[in-house]
């Protein structure tokens, strides 16, 4: 059988890797890394590592069966105002046209410091609109320098026809437009506005470098069409880069955790991508990470991407000295200042070392310490460095530096500051925690983690330098990623084609919820999807208004379980006592279906002449990731011909009924690959519109599992 390989590409800064990936086991094949090709263009590095990968592992371009690329042109960009100008075309018309001319209207947003995003604003009422009037509108932004055409109108996601009018007329003029509605289907015109400005003002970059990149992969004769990373953890084909850039925003971020959750069996964690500058952390609860609404410049917009946070405290962190006391980790990294490492060094332990201070940028303060020695050699104290030394770091870590060397550097800081070089070093690692905490502390009680089932997760070079600390710090449990240096590519790699619509409905009907599924589905496979592997969630957010369609899918028909034989009993109670911390005794495997576990830990407890129950339910995957933990809820097992004399019995068992009306309780549903949340259904008719639409290729006799609380 011909052999199938993934290939995945992650352009950074400094270095871009690459990774060949076994298509049925998902071992790593290979691994490459070469500095990133700026001065020749991202593109020629790409071919190059692709080349170098192909040859030196002898994989044949006909055994590519997917290949992705994860960038960071979209968030350089505005990090560094490399961006268009954009031109708006705001619509609106009758006691409507006041607002929409104001919401229309998008101040420049500054997306750094003097780096911004400008804009230009006409106004048409939708009463008025002609083909001359759209024609001069545009006209007169292009004579304002502008170089993409926004077209915005209020309820454009009822009736998007006009929007769709401007969008035609500028291209016509040989212009790149778009319109609010095909950025986001929600209401809110101003957001929607914002966010198809910030998207706008990417294209003309990001078209360039989309090109460059399709004719690269070509160039190599990989027949795969070429896939991007998402900042929401999936990939889209070229062809909707093109057309919604914003989506590759802040994907960079996303990579790793994707690797974290595809490669490692992850349940209830926080995920830490450490390199040398900065590190990135994510939750993961139930096996998911968790996504929030994205912010530009200060400012809201309708682009989900993954909840990650991004701090200046990396292994590479300079320490800084004032009057013989360590006052700070970072934020200057090494590579800032172009120093080596001290604990990468092999020539201090025979030198003749001295305490020296730099300033890394002109205009830094001159206190930060690095350690010279009589040969002219330079090198910086670094966070890696007082790792290193207590001893965080484990043998053949990718981040495991010379010991000896490190060693002498440190007692010369140490000696400077009249303590041990132990002293000096616990102080370095407990400012760079200290940073730390207060962040995850918040995320923690944002998602509402259970501080007794968390691991803290490795990934990047420097992984090993602050997730062992942090451990030491919360008394958590902790890994490293397998293949921590490369997590980040591995999650290119392993990507899914994902999407995701909103719309704003209030109390959406079965034809609200078959239509926006119907949407999705159309939408995923324009994006590189095969049908027959497409998974559609539909989530309601009754406080908002907001129904959302979640699809993801692959570009051929690949397995699910990353090459995993199901656990065993055994070990599935293991995780169960560890997950619900409740005595393993305690708890039975209930039923088993697809690729779902249910298991159950009920305690009874007498206390005079009462009995008090204590009900934990988890349902475990074949892959050993508990998607759902909980105390105080019920669940049954059915076949589907038993949803009416089953199921709706069980429903009304849990519902609660009042004078006012009747609160269905929270339910999800598992069976074979799936498993769906309906905790945002607030009618049984809501919740049993999905269901018809879910289960519609399921057998009569195939059972599911269902788990209720309120």
């Amino acid at each position: 059988m011909k052999r199938q390989v993934r290939i995945g590409i992650d352009v950074g800064g400094t270095f871009t890797d690459a990774v060949a990936i076994d298509n049925k086991t998902y071992e790593v094949i290979a691994k490459q890394k070469i500095p990133t090709t700026h001065s020749e263009g991202v593109a020629k590095g790409i071919v190059n590592i692709i080349k170098s990968l192909l040859e030196e592992n002898n994989i044949s371009p006909d055994d590519v069966v997917f290949i992705a690329h994860g960038t960071t042109q979209a968030t350089n960009a505005l990090l560094e105002g490399d961006v268009a100008k954009v031109g708006i075309v705001g619509m609106g018309t009758g006691m409507d046209a006041r607002t929409a001319k104001k919401e229309t209207t998008v101040e420049q947003i500054e997306l750094a410091p003097n780096k911004f995003l400008a804009t230009e604003h006409q106004f048409i009422d939708s009463s008025k609109l002609s083909n001359q009037t759209i024609s001069d509108t545009i006209q007169d932004l292009v004579g304002q320098h502008c170089q993409v055409i926004v077209a915005s109108e209020a309820y454009s996601v009822d009736d998007p026809s006009n929007e769709y009018d401007v969008i035609k007329q500028a291209q016509e003029q040989k212009l790149f437009a778009t319109g609010g509605h095909e950025i986001s289907q929600l209401y809110g015109l101003k957001m929607r506005t914002r966010t198809a400005v910030v998207n706008a003002s990417l294209i003309p970059k990001m078209m360039q470098t989309a090109n460059m990149t399709e004719e690269a992969v070509r160039d190599t004769k990989i027949k795969s069409n070429l896939m991007i990373m998402r900042c929401d953890g999936g990939v889209m084909n070229v062809n909707e880069v093109r057309q919604r850039p914003i989506l590759t925003m802040l994907s960079g971020l996303a990579a790793g955790v994707a690797g974290a959750l595809m490669y490692e069996k992850v349940s209830d964690g926080i995920f830490f991508e450490v390199g040398g500058t900065s590190v990135d952390i994510s939750i993961i609860k139930n096996g998911k990470v968790m996504i929030k609404y994205a912010q530009v410049g200060g400012h809201k917009t309708y682009l989900r991407s993954l909840d990650v946070r991004t701090f200046a405290v990396a292994g590479g962190s300079m320490i800084r000295v004032q009057n013989k006391q360590i006052v700070d980790v970072g934020p200057r990294s090494a590579h800032i200042a172009g120093l080596e490492y001290e604990c990468f060094s092999d020539s201090l332990v025979d030198a003749s070392l001295a305490v020296a201070f730099v300033s890394p940028l002109a205009g830094d303060s001159n206190e930060y310490v690095t350690v010279e020695s009589d040969h002219n050699h330079r090198f910086s104290y670094t966070l890696a460095g007082a790792a290193n030394l207590l001893g965080y770091v484990p043998k053949d870590d990718y981040a495991e530096g010379n010991l000896d060397n490190n060693r002498v550097a440190w007692e010369v800081l140490g000696e400077y500051l009249d303590i041990s070089a132990e002293e000096a070093a616990k102080q370095v690692v407990e400012l760079a925690v200290g940073k730390l905490v207060p962040v995850i502390q918040d995320l923690l009680a944002e998602y509402e983690m259970d501080d007794n089932f968390i691991t803290l997760i490795g990934g990047g070079g420097s992984g090993a330098i602050l997730v062992p600390a942090l451990a030491d710090h919360f008394n958590y449990k902790w890994k490293l990623a397998k293949n921590a240096p490369y997590i980040s590519t591995i999650g290119v790699a392993l990507a899914m084609v994902r999407e995701q619509i909103e719309r704003s409905v209030t109390n959406p009907t079965e034809q609200d919820i078959k239509q926006i599924r119907a949407d999705i589905i159309e939408k995923i496979v324009q994006s590189g999807a095969k049908e027959e592997t497409v998974d559609v969630n539909i989530e309601i957010d009754s406080q908002r208004n907001i129904v959302r369609a979640i699809a993801t899918g692959a570009t051929e028909l690949r397995q699910k379980n990353l090459g995993e034989q199901s656990l065993t009993d055994e070990s599935m109670i293991k995780l169960a006592s560890e997950a619900v911390n409740q005595p393993a005794d305690t708890i039975k495997v209930i039923h088993k279906t697809g690729r779902w576990s249910l298991l159950d830990s009920t305690i009874v407890k007498r206390k005079f002449l009462f009995k008090f129950r204590t009900k934990h339910c988890c349902v475990i995957d074949r892959e050993g990731v508990v998607r759902f933990k909980k105390a105080n809820v019920n669940y049954a097992t059915f076949a589907k011909q038993s949803i009416d004399s089953l199921f709706l019995p069980f429903i009304d068992d849990n519902t609660v009924y009042s004078d006012a009306n009747a609160t269905i309780p929270k339910v999800f549903l598992f069976f074979r690959e799936k498993m769906l949340d309906f905790t945002g259904m607030q009618t049984l008719e809501q919740l049993m519109s999905i269901m018809e639409v879910e289960l519609e290729n399921l057998k009569d006799n195939e059972d599911i599992i269902a788990v209720a609380y309120q």
